[in-house]
């Protein structure tokens, strides 16, 4: 099928590439099939510098992916996220690039709200679907209006038995109000959601008690994570924490010892205007551009470790491995002090909290108490290569 494009001039000779900007064997190629959403979510990330919905109709063509993809992308393996906006707003975009890249990998990052009306063969080909959800039905449709909650559980359950792969709730954790309760609801749902992943938020709602209570439903988390050896409590953060803890490795090896959110070795958000930027939460700032479809070329991730960081020397470096570039950047290399005060410092209390919780229920212990499909599950689950693993 035929995709609207709109010609793009370049003004200038397109940059050189670098020789090999992409760090391994593996690329997730996250393409945003339009930056229109049906939903005013409060918190939106898009919303910096006015980028959501500036862009809705694509300025590259599919001959222009596959030309990019066998210069740059050759011999490696592609996970693509289809994201947005809303990314099922442009259905045709995604069923066009299934179809013409059959071997790739596909993932879907959603709000959930037209889930219903993707079709089943696009359903039964997706590895992973993100589906975006903050809580409980009053904190959800608190912060995506009223009825969003319900919509969405009710589009999962229609379609459960269509997905090809898994599920995942992906939880931005704003509100410090937000419950264990409602978070194990979404974790214990095993009928319709597979795994419970969640970000804390990247915004300053870290003031006054919110630290403490965000604390104490930490608590409550990894206690019922590690209050069985039976089943496996499919809480990916601390899934993944506890695999960094017990096998080091692998919180280097898919990474090349650089950070675990992937934006510095192979992480690629391509923008419906073609332009390619290492984190979805950054496609605001012109210093971060590393590429173009149409142009095709591409340059190693301007997001790269620096000294100004204080990563190395953190309780929590050999498992957390620089959690988040993004606030790192901020915070220590742009030099924002209101910002890494309020919300970098925060966040990697909370990890490093994490961290101490997980040690004081003895996980080496654990892990050698359990059966060993749930030790593969736990070590190897394909999940990890489709989230950022730490919150």
């Amino acid at each position: 099928m035929a995709i609207r494009t709109i010609e793009c001039v370049p003004a200038a000779a397109a940059p050189v590439s670098d020789p090999d900007p992409i760090v391994g064997g593996r690329v997730e190629l996250q393409l945003l099939t339009t930056l229109k959403c049906n939903l005013k979510c409060s918190y939106c990330s898009l919303g910096v510098g006015d980028v959501l919905g500036s862009q809705t109709e694509l300025k590259y063509d599919l001959d222009q992916l596959e030309r990019f993809g066998a210069t740059h992308l050759a011999g490696k393996e592609i996970v693509v996220t289809f994201y947005g906006g809303e990314p099922t707003l442009n259905r045709p975009m995604m069923e066009a690039v299934m179809r013409r890249f059959p071997a790739w990998r596909y993932q879907l990052q959603t709000n959930g709200t037209l889930l219903d009306d993707v079709p089943g063969w696009v359903l039964a080909k997706l590895s992973n679907i993100l589906v975006s959800i903050d809580g409980g039905e009053a904190t959800t449709d608190g912060y995506r209006g009223r009825g969003i909650w319900r919509q969405v559980i009710r589009n999962l359950g229609r379609v459960r038995g269509l997905v090809g792969g898994s599920i995942t709730a992906r939880v931005t954790w704003g509100n410090p109000e937000t419950s264990f309760e409602e978070l194990d609801g979404l974790a214990s749902a095993s009928g319709t959601i597979d795994y419970l992943y969640w970000q804390f938020v990247a915004g300053e709602m870290y003031g006054e008690d919110s630290l403490a209570k965000r604390r104490a439903a930490l608590v409550q988390l990894i206690n019922r994570f590690f209050a069985s050896t039976d089943t496996l409590y499919p809480l990916v953060p601390v899934m993944g924490m506890v695999r960094n803890k017990l096998l080091p490795n692998r919180a280097r090896e898919l990474y090349a010892g650089l950070t675990q959110c992937r934006v510095s070795t192979h992480l690629l958000n391509v923008m419906p205007s073609g332009q390619i930027y290492p984190c979805p939460d950054m496609m605001y700032s012109p210093s971060m551009l590393m590429g173009e479809i149409q142009g095709n070329w591409l340059k190693k991730s301007p997001l790269q470790p620096t000294a100004s960081m204080p990563c190395e020397g953190c309780e929590a470096f050999a498992w957390c491995r620089r959690n988040c570039m993004k606030n790192l950047w901020l915070g220590y290399v742009k030099g924002d002090e209101r910002y890494r005060v309020n919300v970098v410092d925060p966040i990697c209390e909370l990890i490093r909290f994490m961290g101490r919780e997980t040690d004081r229920h003895s996980p080496q212990a654990w892990f050698a108490q359990l059966p060993l499909p749930l030790r593969r599950q736990l070590v190897d689950a394909e999940i990890y290569e489709y989230v950022e693993v730490m919150p």
